[in-house]
């Protein structure tokens, strides 16, 4: 669904509430010419206590550790951009949705250096359903491993969440998209596997978990934690520090994205290759069905996760 066809109207920029089409830059911003922005992507959903965010002080931390190596200085505290969300929020009615704050270098001058530009804020929430396909949590989704490689930590800072890098992942989710798949598995220098686009990647082989380490060029996410956490309690064992080959996701019982937008859900074939079963897997269900339990309240495990809107 485009933003024309949604009922919203209201963006926080810089401090202000602004109607949606007024929130704009000039076309000479550093950010928008070369990617010196950051951002976070987060959940609001729907519980019987009204919207939730879902783990925002840690998306909080993420943003403002993101900006750090490019020495961006968000000038708002954390409690003026909770205060500014959970308005933005409730002014336009929402009672789930999709919450992207973003942090750039604005208009001043255009050459590679910062020097002089003015870090600007933004704030935008929508509506936003399930990112690779309602069927996509139930069935799984068919992907293929990107030609394209994930750019090493020793290049740029892959634990930051940079706005300009996620041209990689423009290119292997749509070099995908051309040849019939929804979505990629991009590898590392090495050859192991990193992540996908937007999304973690969790192997499950003989009962026990496997998801790349951070020392893969990963980055690591929110989600990523909470499945982690989730699969503990329930008594899995997590290798979340893994090196997977190409070879182990052709052989895996099963495999799954996470991810803020991607939730969790299935893969079922990589690269043509049925994985286990070919359907939705009893481990990925189980955390599955965890992850939707927690998140629309349905247990009341881990409430400090959640910042409610109306409180």
């Amino acid at each position: 669904m485009s933003f024309a066809e949604m009922d919203v109207d209201t963006i926080w920029m810089d401090g202000e509430f602004v109607d949606w089409n007024d929130a704009q830059i000039h076309v000479l911003t550093h950010g928008l010419h070369y990617g010196s922005g950051v951002f976070e992507g987060i959940r609001c959903y729907d519980t019987e206590n009204g919207p939730a965010i879902f783990r925002w002080d840690e998306h909080l931390d993420r943003l403002y550790a993101s900006a750090k190596p490019y020495d961006l200085d968000i000038d708002y505290s954390r409690k003026e951009l909770t205060t500014a969300t959970t308005e933005l929020i409730r002014r336009q009615g929402l009672e789930s949705c999709y919450v992207r704050p973003i942090a750039f270098y604005g208009y001043d001058s255009l050459g590679v250096s910062p020097a002089g530009c003015p870090t600007q804020v933004a704030i935008a929430c929508w509506p936003w359903g399930t990112y690779l396909g309602e069927e996509a949590l139930e069935e799984g989704v068919d992907v293929m491993i990107s030609s394209w490689r994930k750019h090493a930590s020793s290049q740029i800072p892959t634990n930051a969440k940079t706005t300009g890098l996620y041209v990689n992942s423009m290119l292997a989710g749509e070099e995908a998209r051309r040849n019939g798949y929804v979505e990629a598995i991009v590898l590392n220098k090495e050859g192991n596997v990193a992540e996908g686009p937007g999304e973690n990647v969790f192997l499950v082989r003989d009962g026990e978990i496997y998801t790349p380490g951070l020392a893969e060029s990963i980055l690591d996410g929110i989600t990523r934690q909470t499945v982690i956490t989730l699969a503990r309690e329930r008594g899995y064992t997590v290798h979340h520090n893994a090196a997977i080959s190409r070879g182990e996701l052709y052989t895996a019982d099963e495999l799954f994205f996470t991810g803020s937008a991607a939730e969790v859900t299935p893969i079922r074939t990589v690269d043509d290759t049925q994985i286990g079963t070919g359907t939705r897997g009893p481990v990925t269900e189980d955390l599955q069905s965890a992850f939707f339990d927690l998140v629309e309240r349905r247990v009341d495990d881990h409430d400090e996760w959640f910042h409610y809107v109306n409180e």
